[in-house]
């Protein structure tokens, strides 16, 4: 059935009490106080459907392992390579977008494993830099489309200049790779300079939004949850399949397959949570980017499922405001030989 927030009642996958959990509760089943010494890594929508996946016990000890606080050697080398970065955000109204920002390789940095620099100015037509203020939560996703490589970061942004700002990370981890389709980019213009100083706005998804949607082998989604402190924390993550795989609904909502994946759920467990949620797809051959902000939902149920093939779950997502920005990215990619086989 559809999963919302309320729906955390739903019997078959309320969280237990006493949360978070420790360890041995996830992997027994049995409710107990926290041990602060051992609290789990998820908060309560990644845990609702990890248990009702089955898999919470082995996810816990998964999480413990892979989520880290710091960057490790390996991906302080791997951000400065990359030509672009895919964020998430949440503006002044709780409204969550994503966004693609590019740069010469070196835009980020990092001084130590436990920050990121991002050298990226401020810019008034992406919807999404409204939520990058001094002390906001930041998501970012690093992925390196040509060789599948891909780190997730979050964190809180430190500000003190329009030409960029630091990220103090908070969680630092791997995202699946399946379903990134392997393409090479170049260059065709100068990352440097400002982006083009319009956008349209769509009421509803047609037309050339339209037409971006129903072809898209790739999107990249943001949501959040909402800390005890009152912050926002993003997340950013890639969803990808084959071409046309997400669908316009009859009420202009967008339904997503959820394939299978890490069994992290961090998109989804946000979404249970909190169902705001925003969207960009790029249109790879131009550098156009469509960016839409909404509420979605998770649905679980079987004969919802069943007609769309390889999916687990699916996400329908209903716009709330849409942004169409021609030529957004100074990047154009082709698709590597061969790159059916690894969707």
């Amino acid at each position: 059935m559809p999963l919302a927030t309320s729906q955390l009642e739903q019997k078959d996958i309320r969280p237990a009490a006493g949360w978070p959990r420790t360890a041995g509760d996830v992997a027994t089943g049995r409710d107990a106080a926290p041990d602060a010494g051992t609290l789990s890594p998820w908060h309560e929508g990644e845990l609702a459907l990890q248990l009702h996946a089955g898999v919470a016990g082995k996810m816990d000890a998964v999480g413990r392992r892979a989520i880290r606080d710091h960057l490790i050697e390996q991906h302080r080398l791997f951000y400065p390579q990359l030509p672009f970065i895919v964020l998430g955000s949440v503006d002044r109204s709780g409204d969550a977008w994503a966004t693609v920002r590019a740069g010469w390789p070196g835009f980020l940095s990092t001084p130590d494993a436990h920050h990121l620099d991002v050298a990226l100015p401020r810019d008034p037509m992406d919807p999404a830099d409204a939520g990058m203020e001094d002390g906001h939560g930041i998501a970012l996703l690093g992925i390196e489309l040509h060789t599948r490589r891909r780190n997730r970061l979050n964190g809180l942004i430190h500000r003190t200049t329009s030409q960029g700002f630091g990220v103090a990370v908070e969680q630092s981890f791997g995202n699946c790779p399946r379903y990134i389709r392997p393409r090479e980019f170049s260059f065709v213009g100068d990352p440097a300079l400002p982006s083009p100083a319009d956008r349209a706005a769509f009421p509803r998804l047609e037309g050339r939004a339209a037409e971006m949607v129903g072809t898209a082998d790739t999107l990249f989604v943001a949501s959040y949850v909402t800390g005890d402190d009152g912050r926002h924390r993003p997340d950013v993550s890639h969803r990808g399949g084959g071409r046309g795989f997400v669908r316009i609904d009859a009420d202009g909502g967008l339904t997503i397959p959820d394939y299978s994946g890490n069994r992290f759920f961090n998109t989804l467990g946000n979404i249970i949570v909190n169902p705001r949620a925003g969207l960009v797809f790029i249109d790879f051959e131009t550098g156009d980017l469509l960016q839409m902000t909404g509420d979605a939902t998770v649905i679980l149920e079987a004969r919802e499922t069943a007609g769309v093939p390889g999916a687990e779950r699916l996400l329908r997502f209903q716009p709330h405001r849409i942004f169409y920005r021609a030529h957004a990215l100074p990047l154009r990619w082709i698709n590597l030989p061969n790159s059916k086989e690894n969707i």
